[in-house]
């Protein structure tokens, strides 16, 4: 790529549009004749005229024609931005499916949510519940020295949860993974060593077995 210039950086988003110069009279027109505000001329222009302008675009009109003001008070964040909540590695993690566009191989990986370090991961042929409960074990045998594992965030996908039920409006033996989770992390009532005990399907996903 010598003595070539280098490509202009691709703009991302939506394009901005531009109201034309007859929608900007036609906006003065109206705010001149009802003196009201944007919300209420996007109706008035609507049903009258039959054209969509959107009130923020109106009241950008209004401001460059110092017909409005603007507040303060609705520019300015209501809630303080936290970019990740938790303080702490392990006390929460991430767990997700994804296929790829490239070879069509499904990808899940457990992310912790405070460092966004990937705990676990692996590319199967099927997303399938054992591998996601796999993937946990995993983690509890590499880093359970450190801390246990007290949240683990999913969607509600067919991997995690049971979404179908049968005739008689019960959920189906098709696995809850957070159920499941629930009673695998609850160290209270059970000994850590039943999380690697074998597990077993029933109406709550999979369990831990008991001894007999």
């Amino acid at each position: 790529m010598k003595n070539k210039e280098p490509l202009a950086p691709k703009k991302f988003g939506r394009p901005k549009t531009y109201l034309e110069e007859a929608n900007r009279l036609l906006i003065l027109k109206i705010h001149k004749e009802q003196n009201c505000g944007a919300r209420r001329l996007e109706c008035i222009i609507d049903h009258r005229f039959g054209r969509r302008i959107s009130h923020n675009a109106i009241h950008q009109v209004l401001l460059e024609n110092d017909l409005a003001n603007e507040n303060k008070k609705k520019k300015k964040r209501r809630k303080p931005w936290i970019r990740y909540e938790r303080k702490h590695s392990l006390t929460a993690v991430h767990l997700d499916w994804h296929t790829s566009r490239f070879n069509g191989i499904e990808v899940c990986v457990v992310l912790d949510y405070c460092s966004r370090f990937v705990l676990a991961g692996g590319e199967r042929s099927a997303a399938t519940v054992e591998t996601s409960i796999n993937l946990v074990k995993r983690v509890l045998d590499e880093y359970g020295e450190i801390r246990r594992i007290k949240e683990v965030i999913t969607d509600h996908g067919t991997q995690f949860f049971a979404n179908k039920k049968d005739k008689k409006k019960k959920m189906n033996l098709r696995v809850n993974f957070r159920h499941s989770w629930q009673r695998m992390k609850s160290s209270i009532s059970w000994p850590e060593s039943s999380i690697l005990r074998p597990m077993e399907k029933s109406k709550n996903g999979i369990i831990p077995t008991r001894k007999k």
